[in-house]
């Protein structure tokens, strides 16, 4: 009758053991699925940056335009001016730029390595439950 209580918790454990396997998978073809997206995401941040591209191309020559229309009165003025405006768009761009790098991204890796160490523990505490319910008669 001692060894009912013990079948029971060894059951238990196994069952949370494989539940905890269970999510695990999930959590994984989640974090995969997320990859997917963040491929659709990649896309179109391509074709943004396409944009702003052709946008800025569009300030450049208008910035020249401008230039040149005041080439007889004020042009080292309205040059220093555009000089000035694109390095400090620049300069806002690049330190924007180093921040997000800086982070990088551990997207579910704290989860997933807990749910690890859940299931390594939940087989450890197990494996000895195991041994003591099994019947050695031949």
């Amino acid at each position: 009758m001692s060894d009912a209580p013990e079948g029971l918790l060894a059951s238990l454990r196994g069952f949370a053991t494989t539940a905890a396997g269970l999510l695990r998978t999930r959590l994984e073809l989640f974090r995969l699925e997320v990859r997917e997206e963040a491929g659709r995401i990649a896309g179109l941040y391509l074709w943004g940056f396409a944009a702003v591209l052709c946008a800025v191309v569009g300030v450049v020559f208008f910035a020249i335009f401008v230039t040149v229309l005041f080439w007889d009165s004020h042009r080292l003025l309205v040059l220093g001016i555009f000089s000035l405006l694109f390095f400090a768009v620049a300069g806002v761009a690049v330190a924007a730029a180093l921040r997000l790098s800086r982070q990088g991204s551990r997207m579910f890796s704290a989860s997933l390595a807990e749910l690890q160490r859940d299931e390594a523990a939940l087989d450890t505490s197990l494996t000895p439950a195991r041994n003591q319910g099994q019947d050695t008669r031949p």
